[in-house]
């Protein structure tokens, strides 16, 4: 019996490294696509980088999502049509700038996908459905807004797939091969990515952000089907807090929420404190990876010690964003200002 579990486990492993092979070769070739096709990332106001960096290097989200299909069996199939949708038309948007509504609608279109595959499609409920579709749709955005300087993206993302691995393990929410297939094409990403600013060689582009967020949603989003839990949002805590007061923040500014800009509390850090990309990507992932793991290892197993952990960790995520804020906004103030004078 032992000899059989050794065997398989060893099979798991050679399976798992294949396709971490092949994963790496995926993004090897999309680089040369890049290059051929001059898909790049200009500097603009929002951005953190000041050279040209290859875009859309997270399409390996896509990819691996379609490859752990022909490997373990297409068990979630209008999941990876709506991953599909969502990541395609990012990348398009990578390429030629497309316009709001277009990325909206076929956003929705995706997240409509997603639920269908969770099963939350009810007459009966359609407006706890609405309002999920618009969280969900708004926490991708979010998600996406975030991606701003090296590695923050794959860090965050790992942040996230290892407390979900760790639950699944009990819980069986959902097929453990995805998430570790996802988790392989993070490695393989943040090798590019996760490196000093100026040094990346690729960057996740919108296609890579948008895309590694629909997938944490659903795999958050079974985990909530099946435990009936919503409060393992959690383990998209840190960027929501961030992201939701920036949008407070802006608006408060009177300013145009689809206009670049360089507001985020990361990117202050990074810009402004000029603290280095890598620290502040590692600050972000250690942090949210904290949070997850107190969640998952030392509360009651309650629905009630779950939402109070979570509402005292919102409030104090808040209130270091107002304090933070206070301090080191003028910085960012000074920054503007330069601009003008120039």
């Amino acid at each position: 019996m032992i000899l059989f579990i050794t065997i398989d486990f060893m099979n798991d492993i050679l399976l798992y490294i294949l396709i971490a092979a092949l994963l790496l070769l995926m993004e090897l070739c999309y680089f040369k696509v890049a290059n051929r096709f001059n898909i790049i990332d200009k500097p603009n106001e929002r951005s953190s980088h000041s050279s040209v960096v290859l875009r859309g290097g997270g399409i390996i989200f896509l990819l691996a999502a379609w490859i752990w299909c022909v490997f373990f069996g297409c068990h979630y199939i209008w999941f990876l049509v709506a991953l599909t949708i969502a990541s395609g038309v990012s990348f398009v948007d990578d390429i030629i700038s497309l316009p709001e509504s277009v990325r909206l609608v076929c956003q929705f279109s995706a997240m409509v996908l997603m639920f269908y595959q969770l099963n939350i499609l009810h007459i009966d409920m359609w407006w706890i459905v609405v309002l999920a579709l618009i969280v969900s749709v708004g926490a991708s955005n979010v998600i996406n807004f975030m991606d701003g300087i090296n590695g923050i993206t794959g860090g965050y993302a790992m942040a996230s797939l290892i407390p979900l691995y760790i639950l699944n393990r009990n819980l069986a929410f959902i097929d453990e091969s995805l998430i570790v297939v996802i988790a392989l094409a993070d490695l393989v990403f943040c090798y590019f990515n996760f490196r000093p600013h100026g040094k990346a060689l690729c960057f996740a582009g919108d296609v890579g952000s948008m895309g590694i967020a629909y997938i944490l949603l659903f795999i958050i989003g079974s985990l909530i089907m099946k435990t009936g839990d919503v409060t393992y949002l959690i383990f998209l805590l840190v960027y929501g807090v961030d992201g939701c007061m920036t949008i407070c923040h802006r608006i408060l500014l009177r300013e145009n929420l689809g206009k670049a800009h360089r507001k985020h509390v990361y990117q202050l850090m990074a810009n402004e404190l000029r603290i280095s990309h890598t620290k502040v990507s590692v600050f972000y992932m250690g942090l949210q990876l904290f949070i997850s793991l107190v969640f998952v290892f030392l509360l009651p197993e309650t629905v009630e010690a779950h939402l109070l952990y979570l509402l005292a960790i919102t409030a104090l995520l808040s209130l270091a964003y107002f304090i933070f804020i206070k301090r080191y906004y003028q910085l960012h103030k000074d920054y503007l200002a330069s601009l003008v004078s120039k």
